[in-house]
């Protein structure tokens, strides 16, 4: 699924237009966003939690050349499945 199939789908189940849509699916996107810029953690009860993890330095090796490299720490973004979307998925 698409950006633009998420939008459809939410138009649909929530009965609004679909530019109503895509602006409450951008509005979530980037307060979600803001959020984990910010180092907090959003926690959706049974959807699931977005948080920021920090990577430690490390070495690495080019693929190519096999010379070793060294990777800066890093922060990403994870997402842990909730119980409820657990259970959707393996349904």
């Amino acid at each position: 699924m698409n950006k633009s199939e998420l939008i459809e789908g939410i138009a649909t189940k929530a009965g609004v237009t679909r530019a109503v849509a895509a602006t409450a699916l951008d509005a979530t996107l980037e307060t979600i966003t803001e959020a984990l810029a910010a180092g907090d953690q959003i926690a959706l009860v049974g959807f699931g939690t977005f948080k920021v993890s920090e990577r430690a330095a490390r070495t690495g090796k080019n693929p190519a050349t096999g010379e070793a490299l060294d990777i800066p720490a890093s922060k990403v973004a994870k997402f842990t499945a909730g119980k409820a979307l657990k259970d959707a998925v393996n349904k």
